[in-house]
């Protein structure tokens, strides 16, 4: 694939990659079994994604409106650096996060799908729609990727960002 220069630029300055779950790690539903607990399906490749992301040493996190059990398990399966769940709104929490992290926006990427991503999407120096984002959320994004989310978007992502900043290879090697 292609990358523009734009998307190269933005993607060399890339320290944190962050995202939304349902609609970017899982493809949108929320499933209940008949005791009531919530089932999700999340993407093998969107894992292996966020595990490269990790051993070529940039930090993954999730910003959810949702509070989940199910999240809070695939996120610690991954090794995510930073779970922020149950958020009325995600734009404080990214801010707080930002903070702490003492980074710039511009070293930030948010990948999402839908509205309450925007505030964020338009915060960071990566912001990315999912190809099944709402219409205005693609409008936001200075990417949109070719796979849908929960089918192997954030490894799309990932993988852009390690080749532009020419890690893609030793991660595999490190697998």
């Amino acid at each position: 694939m292609k990358i523009s220069k734009e998307l190269q630029k933005r993607a060399r300055k890339i320290k944190v990659i962050l995202m939304d779950v349902d609609g970017v790690l899982t493809r949108g539903d929320i499933v209940y079994d008949s005791n009531g607990l919530e089932i999700k399906h999340f993407n093998a490749h969107d894992g292996l994604g966020i595990r490269l992301a990790r051993l070529s040493g940039l930090q993954t996190g999730i910003i959810s409106l949702r509070e989940s059990g199910t999240i809070r398990t695939r996120a610690a399966e991954l090794q995510i650096n930073h779970l922020l769940l149950g958020k009325d709104k995600k734009l404080p929490a990214f801010d707080k996060l930002r903070n702490s992290l003492n980074l710039a926006a511009e070293e930030f990427c948010f990948i999402g799908d839908d509205y309450p991503d925007i505030p964020v999407m338009r915060e960071v120096g990566l912001a990315v729609a999912v190809q099944n984002a709402s219409q205005l959320t693609k409008k936001n994004a200075h990417y949109i990727t070719h796979k849908s989310g929960g089918d192997g978007a954030v490894r799309e992502v990932v993988e852009i960002i390690l080749q532009v900043q020419n890690l893609l290879q030793q991660a595999i090697e490190k697998l």
